[in-house]
């Protein structure tokens, strides 16, 4: 698939190709975030990663806006994104998606459904690993997983997760965090390490950091290059620079 820069992006070229891409099983909520730059940068990281769809909650503003518009360099035309009133209704759909049967999930009433109970066991697991000091997280649920990018006293260090797909991200305000609602009903908190005086980054950094986390295990080839050479990568195009 031909790949697009900035300007091209912005004359709505984009579109041409929506159509084209293999979305890889990764779900985002944005928890009211506020800043528009935000937004519209997640959603150009959305689309680098070819994830699947945004939900965009509580205060979050939404499409058409001209700053999301050009924070994304028209991304938000490519990217499948939806409004819910919180995260937790957010939360509700996708385990509902992925709880459903395919002709199932593709109807309107989702919000409405209840969470499956098969997905308890897996919040179970993760408060006993938690108890046990268990750093190493496997997300066992073969039907999904819901990960909050949060510090938290349950988070873990964000390369000791083993990231499965389908898998949903929640980041959350960019004073606040993620609501307490929407944490206590994740499988899993990770957080990235902060080695400097300052507290924490920037919610599309950190969301950043996770989502090629999650791409470096579910999607990037395994096996080093033999001999110094690119081997499977080939495939990929890697980011380089950015043109804003």
């Amino acid at each position: 698939m031909v790949k697009l820069n900035a300007a091209q992006l912005r004359k709505g070229e984009g579109l041409r190709g929506k159509g084209k891409v293999k979305h890889n099983e990764i779900y985002i909520i944005l928890d009211n975030v506020l800043d528009t730059y935000n937004i519209g940068s997640i959603f150009r990281l959305a689309d680098a990663v070819a994830a699947k769809k945004i939900f965009l909650c509580g205060g979050t503003e939404i499409p058409p806006n001209h700053k999301i518009k050009k924070a994304s360099i028209n991304t938000t035309e490519i990217v499948d994104w939806e409004y819910c009133e919180s995260a937790v209704e957010a939360i509700k759909k996708v385990r509902s998606l992925w709880n459903c049967h395919p002709e199932e999930s593709s109807t309107k009433d989702l919000s409405r459904m209840r969470v499956s109970n098969e997905l308890r066991p897996a919040r179970h697991r993760f408060a006993q690993a938690i108890a046990g000091g268990d750093s190493s997280l496997i997300a066992q649920n073969d039907r999904g997983v819901v990960v909050a990018i949060e510090q938290s006293t349950k988070s873990v260090p964000y390369d000791k997760f083993n990231y499965t797909t389908p898998i949903c991200l929640i980041v959350g305000n960019e004073t606040t965090g993620v609501s307490k609602e929407a944490l206590e009903i994740s499988d899993g908190v990770v957080e990235i390490p902060m080695f400097g005086v300052n507290i924490s980054l920037n919610v599309v950094v950190s969301l950043g950091i996770v989502l090629y986390g999650v791409i470096a295990k579910t999607v990037i080839p395994s096996d080093p290059p033999v001999g110094g050479g690119r081997g499977n990568l080939d495939k990929i195009q890697i980011a380089t620079h950015s043109t804003r």
